[in-house]
């Protein structure tokens, strides 16, 4: 049987299920309008009341919009061009583009928007798949290399102290133990553990500390076996975090990580711009600093006869990068690196500036005299090789950030917890998108359940750089007027107040108890989630679950299995998450979620459109922020039987000029101000539906 993360397709059954697809028989090729003709009926009958999907789905509706979608796939795949689709909720877009990229003969990427969507994907629909389809289907799904854990660095740790809290003990022998079991290697399935773990930073399988083919675990590593399963099957499953990271190694001098393809389908396909940005920019880390003098201590010292020299720049190098990176730390958050003059000087609040020039320069000529060093070794190892290698990344890659002047990107540092990030990012990344993507694919579908704005694709291809493309909007499959209304109170204080998380967190006790907790309240920010989450424990009759605490897919299993549950989640969450029924009976969004103006990409995108002669408040935030509310709120209504709360706790929407367009934007419920006729709603289902 072969191992999660693999499946096989039987020898023929592909070839059977195309050909069913397509409507022909072995030898029998159809051409032209007669064979689109032919494979929209084959299409209306498979998806159909009556077809193989039907029969294999107790509970399955049958959509219209899906047998179109599923057309339009095939057509755009066939011809080659690009596609944009927009499939409301409820159109069931995974089969409509699941079966025609089975039935294309090519190598189809499909690149999803988070992993949870992505195993999802693969553990759930594609099973159903083969169930309906009488066959096993040739597709495998890869995460980026920090998904999966390293061989060797789990042998290495014995002995080590690589231990950050009191319960890594615990959490190394959990992990040891699963290593004996697991086939995939995939942290994942550590669902127990928590989402923000130090210590798996020690055991990971990142390029960084990898020897590739000359490391003795070659063949035993999971990251080895998941890259030949992907090159031997059909459909492979990513996502856009890994699509872009292997798009980018592709211009540079490193291996691809995914196989030859030709098609790629984006789903959920409205982040594009912004994991693009982060895949094409440059980014050194006070972790990587710390990470490189760690191992290349310990590498050094196990040579048996170290180079003392090196052991003594490697210790100033740590010195030196600690308090480099201190000057940075003021607040939790993201800002601008500005220069001044011939001095790095960071801009860290209206008064206070901290020229960092010196520890700049003796930070990188220690990084230069490590290199030479390590080069000039008499023993020269693969493991001195691959040090040497990130000494010389860090290095340039600081060089990029700090020196350079190009006015194509926006120069900028995040602090978050204990680590400091140094960002060099494209401002415009469509253009890069244009050339090193879309004109080299034969066909990109862009897919998402929110997609269009104004009725149209406009703003995402003009984001993405994609020029031409075939366009489709399909409605959604269900009743909002009779399956859920919305609530927008009208006398809460602007979020922005300093009142609001009080009153917030009173409308949210009435709205809770309507709904009889069974909610999923959606943050746009991880403080705002904290400070209500604070302010509600002890006050609520339901159990309270909060994101972080276990892994996502840990954390989204027991709400499934927790009655009467409230997740309180970010960003994450408001996306590529699938609960059907009762148990999701709401869904709260704490406020309008436009990008911080002040953050450093947005900054740079708002002050290049509106240079440009444009207006980035309506052409840029406003589109940006109605994408992302319509995601949120599609959490709520996943089938026909589904009823529910959708609640906005931002009057913006009522009293701003630019209100009038989000409320365009939202499902088409009734709307109302009175939390007593939430009650009302859920007090006689039966009257409601009638």
């Amino acid at each position: 049987m072969p191992p999660d993360g693999w499946r096989l397709l039987s020898e023929g059954a592909l070839e059977n299920v195309r050909q069913a697809l397509e409507g022909r028989n072995p030898g029998s090729p159809t051409r032209g309008a007669a064979a689109v003709e032919k494979r929209a009926h084959k299409y209306a009958c498979l998806l159909g009341p009556d077809g193989e999907i039907a029969r294999a789905h107790p509970c399955y509706e049958f959509r219209p919009g899906q047998v179109r979608m599923a057309q339009a796939v095939a057509e755009a795949i066939e011809n080659r061009r690009h596609l944009c689709v927009e499939a409301g909720t409820g159109t069931g877009k995974t089969l409509a583009y699941l079966l025609p990229s089975i039935a294309s003969r090519k190598r189809v990427i499909i690149s999803t928007g988070t992993k949870n969507l992505q195993e999802q994907l693969f553990f759930k629909d594609i099973p159903f798949l083969e169930k309906a389809l009488g066959t096993t289907l040739s597709v495998s799904y890869l995460k980026g290399r920090s998904n999966y854990l390293c061989l060797r660095k789990l042998a290495d740790v014995e002995g080590e102290q690589y231990l950050f809290s009191p319960q890594d003990p615990q959490y190394l022998a959990q992990i040891r133990e699963w290593s004996r079991s697991t086939e995939t290697g995939d942290r994942a399935e550590l669902r127990d553990l928590p989402e923000e773990l130090a210590l798996w930073r020690h055991l990971d399988a990142r390029r960084e500390t990898c020897t590739g083919q000359k490391c003795p675990d070659f063949e035993a590593c999971f990251v080895t076996k998941v890259r030949q399963r992907a090159q031997e099957s059909d459909i492979v499953i990513v996502n856009h975090h890994l699509f872009f990271a292997d798009l980018s190694l592709r211009q540079g001098d490193f291996a691809a990580v995914l196989p030859d393809y030709s098609v790629v389908i984006f789903d959920e396909a409205h982040d594009l711009e912004d994991v693009a940005t982060q895949y094409f920019g440059i980014t050194v880390s006070n972790y990587r600093l710390d990470e490189f003098c760690r191992d290349a201590n310990k590498t050094l010292t196990d040579q048996g006869s170290p180079s003392t020299f090196l052991l003594d720049q490697l210790a100033q190098l740590r010195v030196c990068s600690a308090d480099f990176f201190s000057r940075f730390r003021l607040r939790e958050g993201r800002f601008p690196m500005v220069e001044l003059g011939k001095g790095l000087v960071v801009r860290r609040g209206p008064h206070r500036e901290d020229d960092l020039s010196s520890l700049y320069r003796a930070l990188m000529s220690h990084l230069s005299t490590i290199g030479a060093g390590m080069a000039s070794l008499s023993l020269m190892s693969d493991a001195v090789e691959a040090l040497a290698r990130r000494c010389k990344e860090l290095h340039d890659e600081l060089e990029q950030i700090i020196e350079s002047e190009s006015t194509e990107n926006v120069y900028w540092y995040e602090c978050r917890g204990r680590g400091v990030y140094l960002w060099a990012s494209p401002i415009q990344v469509g253009p890069i998108l244009k050339e090193r993507l879309f004109q080299k694919l034969d066909t990109a579908v862009l897919t998402s359940a929110t997609l269009a704005t104004g009725g149209n694709f406009r703003f995402i291809r003009s984001r993405v750089g994609l020029e031409q493309a075939e366009e489709l909007i399909l409605g959604s499959h269900f009743d909002f007027s009779r399956q859920a209304v919305i609530f927008i109170p009208r006398d809460i204080p602007e979020p922005r107040e300093k009142e609001w998380v009080a009153q917030a967190c009173l409308y949210l006790e009435k709205i809770l108890e309507a709904s009889r907790g069974r909610a999923f309240v959606l943050f746009t920010s991880y403080s705002q989630m904290e400070l209500v989450y604070a302010a509600l424990q002890g006050r609520l009759p339901y159990p309270m679950l909060i994101q972080g605490e276990k892994s996502r897919t840990g954390i989204l299993e027991e709400f499934r299995r927790t009655p009467n549950a409230v997740l309180f989640a970010t960003s994450s969450f408001w996306q590529g998450v699938d609960v059907q029924g009762e148990q999701l009976s709401c869904v709260v969004i704490d406020k309008l979620p436009f990008s911080v103006p002040s953050d450093p990409v947005v900054a740079a995108r708002i002050r290049n459109l509106n240079e440009s002669g444009g207006n980035a408040f309506y052409d840029y935030q406003i589109p940006e922020a109605i994408i992302l509310l319509k995601q949120g709120l599609g959490r709520l209504i996943r089938s026909r039987a589904d009823r529910g709360i959708l609640a906005l706790l931002d009057k913006r929407v009522l009293t701003k000029s630019y209100g009038h367009t989000f409320m365009r934007s939202l499902p088409p419920a009734p709307v109302t101000h009175d939390w007593a006729e939430l009650q009302r709603f859920f007090a006689s289902p039966s009257q409601q539906a009638e």
